[in-house]
């Protein structure tokens, strides 16, 4: 006979990441954010919740008009139904996100189907969810036009009609603006010498002792 006092809380995450199923326990902590990706530390008493009891266990009304979705491994929001269970282990989801909204925005993130609870979502989101390096960075996807880069600070409107597209690629180098001779010219470092200046302004080979004005 087995008699083990349960765990005060085993975490999903850690089960997850060792690869085996859940201990017995008092409670099973997931990570739960609202209206953006600050996670928290989180315990349910169930390893198979309903989503109801996820909003109850943060604190939040489930009648106060929520969405709930989970973060699942492949990167992809599955809307996690109120009055439904969600069996943490079998689904691999450690991360929630919660929106107090009456309607939900789609978007792709290299084709993972992604729902925002709001009618703008930053770039700084966007490179959280993709987990890139420094060398990449988010694009949107312009159908017959140039993909616009999508920088950390930059925030990005859902409203328009159709799903926005976003995909991961290298990061373009970093260009600057300068005016030479009431031109602009691009240069690919912050500081440039005379010489680079000078060869902007008048391209190709120069005599020796000319003097530029």
């Amino acid at each position: 006979m087995n008699t083990e006092e349960p765990l005060d809380f085993d975490d999903l995450g850690e089960a997850l990441r060792e690869g085996r199923a859940l201990r017995p326990a008092r409670g099973y902590r997931i990570r739960f954010a609202q209206d953006g990706l600050n996670f928290r530390d989180l315990d349910v008493a169930d390893p198979v919740p309903l989503g109801r009891q996820i909003l109850a266990a943060a604190g939040r009304d489930p009648h106060d008009g929520y969405s709930l979705f989970a973060i699942l491994p492949s990167g992809d929001f599955e809307d996690v139904r109120l009055d439904e269970p969600f069996d943490l282990r079998e689904r691999g989801a450690e991360r929630f996100v919660a929106f107090q909204t009456d309607r939900d925005f789609k978007l792709t993130l290299n084709d993972h189907q992604l729902e925002w609870g709001k009618p703008a979502i930053g770039g700084v989101i966007l490179y959280t969810l993709a987990n890139i390096g420094e060398d990449e960075a988010v694009f949107l996807e312009v159908r017959g036009g140039e993909d616009r880069l999508i920088e950390p600070a930059d925030l990005i409107d859902l409203t328009a009609p159709g799903i926005e597209r976003f995909i991961t690629a290298p990061r373009p180098p970093k260009t600057f603006e300068i005016i030479v001779n009431s031109r602009p010219r691009e240069v690919d470092e912050k500081q440039v010498t005379f010489e680079q200046v000078v060869q902007l302004a008048f391209p190709g080979p120069h005599e020796t002792n000319v003097v530029f004005r």
